[in-house]
């Protein structure tokens, strides 16, 4: 990893950077590059660019051995460049929870594809759905190591991939509310004394907007006077748990979202019910920046809350168990059987590709068949 760092001369500021390129295999003690001198901290990125380039055109030769979270360190770090920061925090955890713990004290060269197989198999064995991904992340640093000069084959390519069965997709099936169990929902969300919930599950039911697009909303991204709903950010998660806004992931997911007549009212009730409280808490509201949806020091909420507030709503009056995400699923399902096309739930939900929509599509069209089945064995009751 490298660290930049300013710091005082007798001609002015000066920026350097200090690189790690590893544990000396004599000594056993973390070996690092320090370089200095740099007007600009642009310039030090760039020098640190050009040390890169050095060490994969050949500088590391085998003439020592790397341990495996050695050279996932000197991949982190050219990654770290390419991707927004919520991305790079987020493959940070995914190597450091799951990927370093059966690779990182193994000298990478000694990896073998058995190794890389008993990996995969524990994590798909325990039902974790990015087993696939981790491998993928896993595979690149070998490709690394290989760019480097250090190993000259990658492990992986021997290995088996599992594949998913019929009953690890099941919760995606049922992963959504039908039209009366919706209803039901926010008759129980009604009864609570805490207005936010109803107002949060009905933007992300009623919009089929993404978590992290409902809660990085401003008040300046609402009309309610043409009673239209802006999506044009998400709120993240960064280094160390920084939450961050950042632009989404495509294109498409940037659009406008109508709003019904009742959501509007909802909007209208509560920017009313936000204003009252935090102005007793001295706090102004009246900037156009404003977030719809903050915590009481009115500063973003953290996304994992919304968890919480379902978990809560559902335990209370025994509800059927969805996640957040499962009322993006039941907007898109009941739009399909209001009769939206395709295309229009495509451009709605900000899917990427018409394929996601057709995956939903295919839920919902099974659901009828089966509807259909019991209402000819009810027909004709026997």
């Amino acid at each position: 990893m490298a660290t930049f760092k300013q710091y005082e001369t007798k001609n002015g500021k000066r920026w350097l950077f200090k690189h790690y390129i590893g544990t000396n295999e004599e000594t056993g003690k973390r070996q690092s590059v320090l370089r200095r001198g740099f007007s600009t901290k642009k310039e030090a990125n760039l020098a640190l660019s050009r040390l890169l380039l050095e060490i994969e055109q050949g500088g590391l030769k085998k003439n020592r051995q790397y341990k495996y979270h050695e050279v996932a360190t000197m991949w982190l770090e050219q990654y770290k460049n390419t991707v927004k920061e919520s991305t790079y925090a987020r493959t940070v955890l995914y190597f450091n929870t799951h990927i370093l713990p059966h690779f990182g004290d193994i000298f990478i060269d000694k990896v073998s594809s058995a190794t890389c197989q008993k990996a995969i198999n524990e994590w798909y064995k325990k039902k974790y759905a990015m087993y696939k991904l981790w491998f993928n992340y896993t595979s690149k640093i070998f490709e690394y190591a290989i760019t480097l000069n250090i190993i000259d084959i990658n492990p992986t390519v021997r290995v088996t991939i599992p594949k998913k069965i019929s009953e690890v997709n099941d919760h995606e099936h049922l992963n959504f509310f039908t039209k009366e169990e919706l209803q039901h929902f926010f008759q129980c969300l009604e009864k609570e004394p805490q207005y936010r919930p109803y107002v949060l599950f009905r933007l992300l039911a009623f919009t089929g907007a993404r978590k992290s697009e409902i809660i990085a909303l401003n008040w300046q991204d609402i009309n309610l006077q043409a009673g239209t709903l802006k999506i044009n950010k998400t709120l993240s998660k960064g280094l160390n748990n920084r939450l961050l806004i950042q632009t989404p992931k495509t294109k498409t997911a940037i659009r406008t979202i109508s709003l019904d007549d009742t959501t509007i009212k909802i909007l209208k009730t509560w920017r009313k019910k936000q204003k009252e409280y935090y102005f007793m808490q001295g706090i102004n509201t009246l900037k156009p920046t404003q977030l719809v949806f903050s915590n009481k020091d009115n500063d973003f909420l953290d996304p994992h809350c919304t968890v919480f507030m379902l978990e809560k709503i559902i335990r209370k009056y025994n509800l059927k168990r969805i996640t957040t995400h499962g009322l993006r699923h039941t907007h898109c399902s009941l739009l399909f059987e209001s009769g939206a096309s395709l295309q229009d739930v495509k451009e709605r939900l900000g899917h990427s590709d018409i394929q996601t929509t057709m995956n939903i599509y295919t839920h919902v069209t099974e659901k009828a068949k089966e509807d259909t089945a019991a209402k000819f064995a009810k027909y004709v009751n026997f």
